[in-house]
């Protein structure tokens, strides 16, 4: 045999045991005569994700906390009603509260609904959301995450922080243990769960990218106490998100989503939530009292920078720090001792480099409570101890009122506060906060609505208060009766209903 047939023959070999080889492969690759999709994925692949060779590092592992925390990530939808006469707040625009000048109630139009999240923090149905989710609401509904579905009673409120905290009956509910935001540092993984766009049970992931953020949403708080020191993270939120948790990867609650930044009303790269410890302390007093405490040092303060050190004309012994520029008379500021250029470097021996983090941290006391302050003045270190005082400038606790409500045939009404009534111009009326009768359900009675006079048989007659309204039903038991009144944001409405 020569060379060349040695060559060829070999060659020929090789080509036939390749094609043999390709031909076994492919036969044993695909199913025979498989009938569906999950016979035709029977097929046997080396997957690198369940190899022994691949593993989930320590300390980033998703999945164990999303199982823990999605089942207590509730969506809160809610009736509201506002004024079409009042200037449309941004924070409200982003978050999908509906603008009720469109086909307005009364007017052939339905409530408009605003649409976020909350997170149950205990098991008895207590749940945690932004205020600017609730703000004013006349109906409240929670689904949760296996589709159950409640009505919420508004616990409190707190605009300072855009805090709420609701309560839906209920027992023995998965909830979110509260986490230490304090010991959350930049560059660890955060995990944020909500409903964006209405899609419930929603779980993005990301990092705290920065601290102590002020983003300057919070704008026209009353008293001008408002608290921004929030976490910023590049988790994904969106609209719907607002309320909704963010948690650390061991599944505690570490703040609670509220606002991005964006120029397109969607998520551009930043978000920012509220710090747990902040959360834990306002729910704690919204439980207990009905009303944030909040314990004031009683200065005016800004940031050291060199901006303004040069708008001052002065040279600052830090980089860091809270410049004094000013103190309330019977502040506690002022009876600590506390002057106006000092420069406040620590609360309670933690370093505080900003407006937010003193703001922060004094705003988790309460009127009486104690602070050490230390500062600096003429190059000087000192401290000082400051007892908290309240805007009244004392330390007493306030409760909320709990408003007095009466009962009728499913019907639950309330007097009409005094803000809503110097709103409105009215002297007075019934309130409907509550209705389960089906005959006022149909004909168009609405939590919310404000009843000021009704007309029976025997005439009109004027409803200043709730008390008024429960005699004019029993008297008019049988009758066919209508009854007059306005919505919330002051839009006139009537209508008819039988009696039973």
């Amino acid at each position: 045999m020569s060379k060349r047939q040695f060559f060829l023959g070999v060659l020929l070999a090789a080509l036939v045991g390749g094609v043999v080889a390709l031909a076994g492969v492919s036969f044993l690759l695909k199913p025979q005569n498989a009938g569906t999709f999950d016979e035709k994925q029977q097929t046997s692949f080396v997957n690198l994700l369940s190899g022994e060779n691949f593993t989930i590092p320590d300390g980033i592992n998703f999945v164990a906390s999303a199982q823990l925390v999605t089942p207590a990530v509730v969506h809160v939808k809610s009736q509201v009603a506002y004024s079409p006469r009042a200037q449309r707040d941004p924070i409200q625009e982003f978050f999908g509260i509906p603008d009720p000048r469109v086909n307005p109630p009364g007017q052939g139009g339905t409530m408009p609904m605003s649409s976020g999240s909350g997170v149950i923090i205990s098991s008895d149905g207590y749940i945690v959301t932004n205020n600017h989710v609730i703000d004013g609401a006349t109906k409240v509904d929670i689904s949760l995450d296996n589709n159950k579905r409640y009505e919420a009673t508004v616990i409190g409120t707190d605009p300072t922080t855009d805090l709420a905290l609701l309560k839906i009956e209920a027992n023995n509910l998965p909830f979110v243990k509260f986490g230490d935001s304090d010991q959350t540092k930049i560059g660890e993984w955060v995990l944020a769960v909500g409903n964006p766009f209405d899609l419930n049970s929603t779980v993005t992931a990301g990092i705290i990218s920065a601290k102590a953020r002020n983003i300057g949403i919070l704008r026209g708080v009353e008293n001008n106490l408002q608290i921004e020191s929030f976490l910023q993270t590049d988790a994904v939120v969106n609209p719907g998100n607002s309320g909704g948790a963010l948690v650390n990867l061991a599944g505690e609650l570490i703040g609670i989503n509220t606002a991005i930044a964006s120029n397109t009303g969607t998520f551009s790269g930043y978000s920012f939530a509220v710090p747990s410890t902040l959360v834990k302390k306002v729910m704690d007093d919204l439980m207990k009292y009905g009303a944030v405490q909040r314990g004031l040092l009683g200065v005016s303060i800004q940031s050291v920078s060199p901006e303004l050190a040069d708008a001052l004309e002065k040279k600052f012994p830090v980089e860091q720090g809270v410049y004094v520029g000013g103190v309330n008379e019977n502040s506690a500021g002022k009876e600590a001792g506390i002057k106006e250029g000092d420069i406040i470097i620590s609360i309670d021996g933690k370093a505080v480099n900003n407006v937010a983090m003193l703001q922060e941290m004094v705003a988790r006391k309460r009127p009486g409570d104690k602070v050490e302050v230390e500062y600096i003045r003429d190059g000087k270190t000192s401290k000082t101890t400051a007892t908290l005082k309240n805007f009244s400038g004392d330390t007493n606790i306030v409760k909320r009122e709990v408003p007095k409500t009466y009962s009728f045939e499913g019907l639950t009404f309330e007097d009409v506060k005094q803000q809503t009534k110097d709103q409105l111009k009215i002297t007075g009326g019934a309130v409907i906060k509550s209705n389960s009768n089906e005959n006022w359900r149909k004909a168009g009675a609405r939590n919310g609505f404000i009843i000021t006079s009704v007309i029976s048989d025997s005439g009109r007659k004027k409803v200043t208060n709730s008390q008024d309204m429960i005699d004019f039903l029993e008297e008019s038991q049988g009758q066919e009766i209508v009854v007059l009144g306005m919505f919330p944001d002051g839009t006139d409405y009537y209508f008819e209903v039988e009696l039973n």
